[in-house]
């Protein structure tokens, strides 16, 4: 939210610097994220609390002129000579202005334009480049008239990117004054938390500042006559639901003229983020960045043609199925079904608290308005902003909850500021339908519940000053204070939560820089171990030492997005999720079912940025329990990669395509990093039921003590279409996490360097096509006992020479012994043992026999 710091002074006094109070509304938790300096200078000798960024006026060269009389340029239809009065004495100054074009050649103006004057050797943005260039102003001669001085635009000044014509000014402003001091200003864009959604106005600021520095608060004033006929008889309410909305008010207003609004409240509008539109318009956006109430004017005699010269029934309901609006965007909208509606006997008028309709918006003809404040379900509207991709600053404050009791005054403020600024006579009155009354909580507090929490002593009465600077109502009975929510605030609850919410009320202005640091008085508890965590944080770093880069993807997706790991024809598994009440986008509506499409599509998103790509991800999926509300949870671990082996450098080029086996040695790496001992560890072809996501015959399971870890292999061609890949191959696994980390002991054996030699020797033999690597290396590390300390499979050989169904694999086999030097009858002894488990158990024949 942007609000310039003037406006705020028109409600609070403040004596501090620009760069003060900056710091003090981040202390407040009104975090400001950035100043921009209008005409104002940067500040000088402070440590900036926040960035500060603009462009400062010359007090002595960029001033307030008065034009007095606009001549014709003697050489070019499209320029303009003004005769100009600087405070001093009189200058012509040339200008292309299109604004002044209707006071040429029409002699001396009978009430003078005031405008912004840059005299020679001002520093302005250049007003015809793009974005904003610093350019100095010189003398210079321009069809035959020579130039030196200008009346300025928005956009030359940094006010706005507006440049199609010049400032004019409202009629106060004195000829000579310094512009700086006239309409410098400072616009503060401060980050407002959704739980104080009532600092999103002037007051809600003002308040804070008020509260925080003993400052009295000044509330808007009403000036205005109400003289107009009464509104009673001319507008009916009805509202359907007062869940969805509470509270519904109107005012009137009539013989109003639509004009441009006074420079003053154009200039704050636009430096509060708001385009000017007229002075009716204008009220209504002014009022809800004063109060926070978001406001609707209704063109009331287009509301009485719609009902046949009847005055108007106002009706608050749900859209009808198929029911269409035209909302003030000229958008046609289907409307869905939960979304509430203002509504006349016609038809659509508005979509509630989000936009206006088109039919019955404020035209420059329009004479008679019908004011509109209400109070809407915040959750409703939120839900119609996502689905209508709608947002606008009337929906940023209701779907974050606005109070019923604003409405009225609200309106009551709108039709002050319209018939100030637009004419026409207040009628009397207001039409108020209230039927969901919003009772303020009552929270008590000790003066114990303060020492506790906040660890200061404050007393009763001490207690009661702070929250009343905050306007809650307070009363004192001892050490308890007794504090009613004011009446423009929601998120005050009761119990123990109002307690926790006054606390920090209390914290707040109390100042957070003021608690003072304690020490905990008893002593630490005791440090126990969380063994799964540490398991966990090990594979993560093993992982990371390994190559791989960890990444962290959103736990919401759609059935859709997951549907991408199935092979293109493969029908979509009718699957149950756990989906989201209040969904944050379209495409985050359900509670994930896999981790592998998650972490595919990080993949896919950098897959043409780098030449190789490795990446892991452990986090939890989401299975719905029948007749249970929450989901079970298991957490997984996902590794994808794609790409060569090792990226081109000066030196060396890129190195091969990523295969089957470069994933293969990353799992055993891992494995071993977790000591997980070999016997333990089964890696068999395939699965009993085929794994949809991966290529069948390029895939592997890894079984760890029996249990099914997981799978992992080559992506399945027909899923690798669905993603935006530009490499040839991509590999993935997918283990469950809790069967790794049960695998993986919390102590293990650590044997020293061996200091006698090691004996080598190699075996081959012949078994069945259709026995495994897995199964043979588990029968020689059982057999091997303690002294088989390695076991490699070097050569696989099929021909005609060991017979049809068979195959030779060939092993180097490594024996150590920590105690003596294994002789040559040592070796032979263990080997004879391995080959004959071989031989009885798989039908294994030694080759060289």
């Amino acid at each position: 939210m942007k609000l310039p710091i003037s406006w705020i002074k028109e409600y609070v006094d403040i004596d501090l610097s620009t760069n003060q109070l900056a710091q003090l509304l981040t202390m407040l938790g009104l975090e400001v994220e950035e100043v921009r300096l209008v005409g104002l200078p940067m500040p000088q000798g402070e440590r900036l609390a926040t960035r500060f960024s603009g462009l400062g006026w010359d007090p002595e060269k960029i001033i307030v002129g008065r034009i007095d009389e606009v001549m014709p340029h003697p050489n070019a239809d499209r320029l303009v000579l003004c005769r100009l009065f600087d405070g001093d004495k009189e200058q012509i100054v040339l200008t292309g202005a299109p604004n002044l074009y209707e006071y040429k050649g029409k002699g001396p103006l009978a009430k003078p334009l005031k405008v912004a004057y840059a005299t020679e050797g001002s520093q302005i943005y250049d007003g015809h480049q793009p974005g904003f260039h610093l350019v100095t102003l010189k003398r210079a001669r321009i069809r035959g008239v020579e130039s030196y001085s200008m009346a300025c635009s928005e956009k030359e000044l940094g006010i706005s990117d507006q440049h199609e014509g010049i400032i004019i000014l409202d009629d106060d402003a004195p000829a000579g004054m310094p512009l700086v001091d006239y309409m410098g200003d400072a616009v503060f864009e401060i980050k407002i938390n959704p739980n104080m959604i009532r600092n999103a106005c002037v007051v809600g600021v003002a308040r804070e500042i008020a509260a925080a520095t003993g400052k009295t608060l000044r509330k808007p004033q009403l000036t205005q006559p109400v003289n107009g006929s009464s509104i009673a008889g001319k507008v009916n309410i009805q509202i359907s639901d007062p869940e969805l909305n509470s509270r519904f008010a109107v005012g009137m207003i009539n013989g109003v003229e639509a004009r441009p609004s006074p420079y003053k409240v154009q200039l704050r509008l636009t430096l509060a983020g708001m385009r000017p539109i007229n002075s009716i318009v204008d009220a209504t956006n002014y009022v809800m960045l004063e109060l926070g109430e978001p406001l609707h004017a209704f063109d009331y005699d287009t509301l009485v043609k719609r009902t046949g010269g009847k005055a108007p029934t106002i009706i608050t309901r749900a859209a009808h199925p198929n029911e269409r609006l035209t909302t003030l965007d000229n958008n046609d909208r289907k409307l869905d079904d939960f979304t509430i509606l203002v509504t006349d006997t016609a038809g659509p008028l508005s979509l509630a608290g989000v936009m206006g309709g088109l039919e019955s918006e404020v035209i420059p003809q329009t004479t008679n308005i019908l004011l509109e404040g209400a109070a809407w379900n915040f959750i409703n509207i939120r839900k119609t902003v996502k689905s209508q991709k709608l947002p606008s600053e009337a929906a940023y404050r209701f779907e974050r909850g606005i109070h019923p009791a604003l409405c009225i005054q609200a309106v009551q403020l709108g039709l002050e500021r319209m018939a100030a600024w637009s004419g026409g006579r207040i009628a009397t009155g207001f039409v108020d339908a209230y039927p969901r009354v919003y009772q303020d909580p009552i929270v008590a507090v000790t003066t114990a519940d303060v020492l506790r929490h906040l660890g200061i002593k404050l007393t009763g009465q001490e207690i009661a000053d702070i929250l009343s600077r905050l306007e809650f109502e307070c009363r004192v009975d001892g050490d308890t204070v007794y504090a009613k929510s004011p009446a423009f605030r929601i998120d005050i609850g009761e119990g123990l939560i109002g307690l926790a919410d006054v606390m920090e009320e209390i914290a707040r202005i109390y100042g957070y820089e003021n608690i003072p640091g304690k020490q905990l008085d008893d002593a630490l508890p005791y440090q126990k171990n969380d063994p799964a965590l540490e398991k966990e944080d090990r594979l993560k770093d093993l992982l990371v030492d390994l190559g791989l880069q960890e990444v962290i993807t959103y736990r919401m997706t759609t059935p859709e997005r997951e549907a991408r790991i199935l092979p293109t024809g493969t029908e979509m598994l009718q699957q149950d999720y756990v989906r989201l009440e209040n969904p944050i986008s379209q495409d985050r509506t359900v509670l994930r079912r896999s981790l592998l499409v998650s972490v595919l599509e990080i993949l896919e998103r950098n897959s043409r940025l780098r030449d190789r790509l490795a990446f892991f991800e452990i986090g939890p999926v989401f299975w719905p329990r029948a007749g249970e509300k929450l989901p079970q949870e298991e957490p997984f671990l996902v590794i994808a990669m794609t790409g060569v082996t090792d990226e081109s450098t000066w030196d060396r080029p890129a190195g091969a395509e990523l295969d089957f086996y470069d994933l293969k040695g990353v799992i055993e790496a891992m494995l071993e990093g977790l000591h997980i001992h070999s016997k333990s560890i089964h890696i068999e072809e395939g699965e009993a039921q085929p794994h949809p996501s991966f290529q069948p015959g390029k895939y592997a399971s890894l079984l760890l003590n029996g249990e099914k870890a997981g799978v992992f292999g080559i992506i399945h061609p027909l899923v690798k279409e669905k993603f935006d890949f530009d490499k040839p191959v991509v590999l993935a696994a997918e283990f469950r996490l809790n069967v790794l980390l049960e695998a993986t002991p919390w102590q293990y054996d650590v044997n020293p360097v061996p200091v006698y030699p090691a004996v080598h020797e190699d075996i081959a033999i012949i078994v069945d096509e259709t026995i495994s690597n897995g199964q043979i290396e588990q029968i020689i590390y059982e057999t091997g006992g303690e002294m088989l300390a390695g076991v490699r499979l070097f050569d696989i050989f099929r021909g005609g020479q060991i017979g049809e169904g068979k195959k030779s694999l060939a092993y180097s086999l490594t024996y150590i012994s920590h105690a003596r030097t294994l002789t040559d009858k040592d070796a032979a002894k263990i080997r004879n043992k391995i080959v004959g488990r071989l031989e009885h158990e798989l039908g294994a024949v030694l080759r060289s026999s």
